[in-house]
C-alpha cells in the first residue's frame, strides 16, 4: 500500500517501435514492481491509453508508424488523459527533442539507453504525483458534499453556494480577475463555511442573540475550515479565503484582526459576495432583504471603515448594472 491508500501496483504503459528497448524498458519497470504493458506503436497508441488509463506512459519519440511528441500532445490535451505523466525518450539527445519535449508538456525526457538509476526514481515520483492529484480530486468532491449538506442546513432553499458561485463568476469577470482567481473564488463559495460543520445547531440555528462564548466558538469557524481544507495546498487561494473572508477593512474583523490591503485581496472580494448573499437570501433567523436595502447596508458598512469602500462601491455599480 502506497501513501495514499492504494494497494494495487501502478500501471504503466510501454510505448515503442524496437522490440529489444521496448522489452528492457518492461523487464526494468516490472522488476520494480510496476504492472506493465505494452505496445510496439503500429496502431492506434491514443486509442489503447484511453482504454486502460495507464498512471503513467513511457514512450519513444521516433516510430515508424506515429509520433511521440503528437500523441503526447494529444494526451495532454483532452481531460480524460491530461493527468496521465508521460516520459519521451529517444536515441538521439539533442536540445531540438528537449524542447519540443517541454512544448507538448511531457514530465519528463530520457535518452536510450535508460539508465535505471535514473529513470526509476522519476517514474516513482511521478506516479507518487498523479496519485497524489487523484486523492486530491476525491478530498475535493467529499468536502463538496460536505459543503452542500451544511448549506441546505443552514439555507432554507439550499442554494446560497449556488447563488455566491454564480455572482462569483460574473462579478469576478466584472473587475477582469484571471482564471484561477476566479475559480478559487467559485471553490470558495462552496467551501467558506465548511468549518461549521462542528458548530452545534443549537449555536447555529439560534434565534435569539448569541452570547459572547457561542460568539467566539463560531468565529473558530474559518481556523477549523483553513484546517479541513489544508489538503487543497495546490489551491492555497482558497485557503486565504476561507481564513480571512470575516476580517474588517478596519481592523476589527477575526481571526488575525487584518487591517484594510493587508487583507488578501480575494478575500476581500469574497466578503463583499458573502455578504450581499446573507442580506439577501432568508434564514431561520431572518427576512431576505430585496436588493436595493442589502446594497444599502453594504454601502454603510464601508463609511462605518468595515469594507473596502472603492470596492463596495464596485459592487454596486455592478449589481446596478445587471
Amino acid at each position: 500500500m502506497d501513501i495514499f491508500g492504494s494497494s494495487e501496483p501502478a500501471k504503466i504503459l510501454v510505448v515503442d517501435d524496437h522490440s529489444f528497448s521496448r522489452m528492457m524498458a518492461v523487464d526494468l519497470l516490472e522488476s520494480d514492481g510496476y504492472q506493465v504493458s505494452d505496445h510496439d506503436g503500429t496502431s492506434d497508441v491514443f486509442s489503447f491509453v484511453l482504454a486502460n488509463l495507464p498512471d503513467l506512459i513511457l514512450m519513444d519519440i521516433k516510430m515508424p508508424h506515429t509520433n511521440g511528441f503528437d500523441i503526447c500532445q494529444k494526451i495532454k490535451e483532452d481531460q480524460r488523459t491530461r493527468a496521465i505523466p508521460v516520459i519521451l525518450m529517444t536515441v538521439s539527445d539533442d536540445n531540438a527533442s528537449r524542447i519540443k519535449s517541454k512544448e507538448v508538456s511531457a514530465d519528463a525526457f530520457f535518452s536510450k539507453p535508460l539508465e535505471q538509476m535514473l529513470l526509476l526514481p522519476e517514474v516513482q515520483l511521478l506516479v507518487q504525483r498523479k496519485r497524489l492529484y487523484e486523492w486530491l480530486a476525491q478530498m475535493q468532491q467529499v468536502l463538496f458534499l460536505i459543503a452542500q449538506a451544511i448549506d441546505k442546513r443552514y439555507s432554507q432553499e439550499g442554494t446560497s453556494c449556488a447563488r455566491v458561485d454564480q455572482l462569483a463568476q460574473s462579478f469576478g469577470q466584472y473587475l477582469n480577475l484571471n482564471p484561477v482567481e476566479i475559480n478559487d473564488l467559485i471553490l470558495a463559495a462552496h467551501l467558506h463555511d465548511i468549518g461549521t460543520v462542528v458548530i452545534p445547531d443549537a449555536i447555529m440555528l439560534k434565534k435569539e442573540q448569541l452570547d459572547e462564548a457561542e460568539r467566539e466558538l463560531i468565529k473558530q469557524h474559518v481556523l477549523i475550515g483553513e484546517e479541513i481544507c489544508r489538503p487543497m495546498q495546490n489551491r492555497r487561494g482558497i485557503a486565504q479565503i476561507i481564513r480571512h473572508h470575516h476580517e474588517r477593512w478596519d481592523g476589527t474583523g477575526y481571526p488575525d484582526g487584518l487591517v484594510g490591503n493587508n487583507i488578501p485581496w480575494l478575500a476581500q472580494v469574497f466578503q463583499i459576495l458573502d455578504i450581499y448573499d446573507a442580506l439577501t437570501s432568508q434564514r431561520p433567523y431572518k427576512q431576505a432583504l430585496n436588493p436595493s436595502d442589502a446594497l444599502n447596508i453594504m454601502t454603510e458598512e464601508a463609511q462605518k471603515g468595515w469594507r473596502n469602500p472603492l470596492l463596495v462601491q464596485r459592487f454596486v455599480e455592478f449589481i446596478e448594472q445587471k
